[in-house]
C-alpha cells in the first residue's frame, strides 16, 4: 500500500540553485507506485543496480504491512504473550501479585513500533538516493505517471519502466461493512477507543485468528465465525484442527460452517444473525471485526487507459511480473495471492533484476512461499498439505513429532504443538512442512531453505540440530516419516 512522505523531489533544487516547480517533468529509469514491502524493496534494489529511481506514495511509507498490518499486530501479540507468561509466573517459581493491563499503553506501544520502522524506511530511501514523491500516482500511458496531491497535479514523471505496488485493502462484504465504531476493519482493531468486553470475529484466516487471539488474551469474550468447516482453511487439516482445539480450551468460541447473515446495530452493541446451516443464532457483542480478506487496489490508477489487464480482481502478470502493457509491471498484493509481504519483497527483487539484466535471475517458485500466523499457538507452513499432495496423485510419507516429547518445549512450559513433514515416497523430496506451537514462525525457514536447495530426506536426516531446541522436533519429524524417530 501507499505511505506518507515529504516529497524530496519536489522541494529540492533543480540543479541551478532554484527551487523545483511543483509541476516539473522529471525523467527516471524506474518509477515505483506504492511504498509498501514490495514497492520500497523494488526501489532499493533498483538504486543498488544503478537505476535512477522514484517512488510515489500517498499515505504510509512502509505500506499497510508496516503501518497497519504485520508489524503493529505483532507488537500487540507480544504484549499478549508477556501477559500470558506473567499470569503463569507461579508455574515458573515466580511471584507476581497481579498481572493487569494498561490497554491504551499497549496500543500506544504498537503505534510507536510502526512509526519507528516507517522512519527506518525513510532512511533507506535517502541512503539509496531514491526520489520520494508524496501523492497519488496514476498511469498516463507511454511511460508517464501523473501525481496528484489534495486534488491538484504536482508532478509528471517519465520512465521506461514502471512498477505498480499499490497493495490491497480490507474486503467489505455487503451488510457487513465496517463503520469504524461498532463494526471494525483490522485498521480499527489496531487502534480502538477502548477494549471491548465482547468481540465477534468474522473470518478465521490469519488476520481474524491473530486478532481473536490478542483480544481474548486481553480479557474480551471472543467468538469466531467461519464459513468453512475448519479455521485457517488454507492450512493442513491436522494443524488447523489442533490449533482450534487449543484455542477453544483457552476460551475462544468457534462457529464453523456458519455465515453471518445480518448485523443489527444498537447504541453500543451489535446483534449478529448467524446461520450454521441447521438453525439461526443471535449473538450480541460490543464490537464486530470483519476479517473476510482483502481486495487489490486496482482502481483509479490508470490501468484501463494504459492497457493493463485485470483478471479476477488483480493485475495479470507473467513470471517476471510483466503486465499486458509494455514497460509496466506489478508486484505484491495488487498482483494476486498469496497476499504476503515477503512474497511482495521477493517479487520486487526478481522484477527489478530482470529489468536490469542481472544474470542468473529466475522466476519465483510459489510452492516455496512460507505462511505464518502469530496466534497462540503459532502456525507456520510451506509447500503442499497432505491432502494437496494426495490430490496430485503422489505417494507420500508423512512424519509427525509432538512437542510434548521435546525437551526445550517442556522447559518452556509450552508443549501444545507438533511438526508435520510430507515427503514424496519415491524421490524423498520434501513436499511440505506444517507446524503448530511456540516459535514455529521462526523455525519454518529451515524447511524453506531445504526446499529451495532441493533437499531430500537424506540431507535432513544427516543435518545436526542443536540441543536443546524446539527445532529438534523438525529433525524428529523427518525421522518419523521414514520410520525411525528417536524420542517417541
Amino acid at each position: 500500500m501507499r505511505a506518507t512522505m515529504v516529497c524530496h523531489a519536489l522541494t529540492g533544487e533543480n540543479g541551478k540553485g532554484e527551487p523545483r516547480s511543483m509541476t516539473d517533468k522529471q525523467t527516471f529509469d524506474l518509477i515505483v507506485i506504492g511504498a509498501g514491502p514490495g514497492g520500497y524493496v523494488a526501489a532499493i534494489r533498483a538504486a543498488q543496480l544503478g537505476m535512477k529511481t522514484a517512488i510515489v506514495e500517498a499515505k504510509h511509507l512502509g505500506g499497510i504491512c508496516l503501518n497497519w498490518g504485520c508489524i503493529p499486530t505483532k507488537a500487540l501479540l507480544r504484549s499478549a504473550e508477556v501477559l500470558h507468561l506473567a499470569r503463569h509466573a507461579k508455574d515458573f517459581g515466580l511471584k507476581i501479585d497481579e498481572a493487569g493491563i494498561d490497554f491504551p499503553a499497549i496500543i500506544k506501544r504498537s503505534r510507536r513500533v510502526s512509526a519507528r520502522l516507517s522512519k527506518g524506511v525513510e532512511h533507506l530511501m535517502k541512503k539509496n538516493n531514491i526520489t520520494i514523491i508524496n501523492g497519488w500516482g496514476r498511469l498516463l500511458g507511454k511511460g508517464r505517471v501523473g501525481v496528484e496531491a489534495d486534488g491538484k497535479a504536482v508532478a509528471e514523471l517519465q520512465a521506461k519502466h514502471i512498477i505498480i505496488a499499490t497493495g490491497a485493502r480490507p474486503r467489505a462484504l455487503p451488510g457487513l461493512e465496517p463503520d469504524g465504531k461498532l463494526v471494525w476493519s483490522y485498521f480499527d482493531a489496531l487502534n480502538p477507543d477502548r477494549l471491548p468486553r465482547s468481540l465477534l470475529v468474522i473470518g478465521s484466516g490469519a488476520i481474524g485468528i491473530e486478532f481473536a487471539s490478542f483480544y481474548h488474551a486481553m480479557g474480551a469474550e471472543v467468538t469466531v465465525v467461519e464459513i468453512a468447516e475448519r479455521i485457517m482453511p488454507a492450512e493442513d487439516a491436522e494443524v488447523s484442527d489442533f490449533a482450534r482445539k487449543v484455542m477453544a480450551k483457552q476460551g475462544i468460541k468457534f462457529m464453523l460452517g456458519a455465515k453471518v447473515e445480518e448485523l443489527k446495530k444498537g447504541q453500543e452493541t451489535v446483534t449478529a444473525i448467524i446461520d450454521d446451516g441447521k438453525e439461526k443464532h443471535e449473538i450480541t457483542v460490543e464490537r464486530v471485526l470483519a476479517a473476510t480478506g482483502v481486495v487489490a487496489n486496482v482502481e483509479n490508477i490508470g490501468l484501463e487507459e494504459a492497457g493493463v489487464r485485470i483478471k479476477d480482481g488483480v493485475i495479470a502478470i507473467n513470471e517476471w511480473m510483466q503486465t499486458s502493457a509494455s514497460g509496466v509491471y506489478a508486484i505484491g498484493d495488487v498482483a494476486g495471492a498469496p497476499m504476503l509481504a515477503h512474497k511482495a519483497s521477493h517479487e520486487a527483487v526478481i522484477c527489478v533484476e530482470k529489468i536490469a539484466g542481472v544474470k542468473g535471475v529466475h522466476p519465483m517458485n510459489r510452492a516455496h512461499i512460507p505462511a505464518c500466523t502469530y496466534c497462540h499457538p503459532q502456525v507456520a507452513s510451506v509447500g503442499l498439505t497432505e491432502q494437496q499432495a494426495k490430490d496430485k496423485g503422489l505417494k507420500v510419507k508423512v512424519g509427525r513429532f509432538p512437542l510434548i516429547a521435546n525437551g526445550k518445549a517442556i522447559a518452556l512450559g509450552d508443549t501444545d504443538g507438533f511438526v508435520k513433514t510430507i515427503f514424496d515416497a519415491k524421490t524423498g523430496e520434501l513436499l511440505g512442512a506444517h507446524m503448530v506451537g511456540p516459535e514455529v514462525t521462526e523455525m519454518i525457514q529451515g524447511y524453506v531453505v531445504g526446499m529451495t536447495l532441493e533437499t531430500t530426506e537424506a540431507e535432513l536426516m544427516h543435518t545436526i540440530f542443536p540441543h536443546p531446541t524446539i527445532s529438534e522436533s523438525m529433525h524428529e519429524s523427518v525421522l518419523a516419516a521414514f520410520g525411525h524417530p528417536l524420542h517417541i
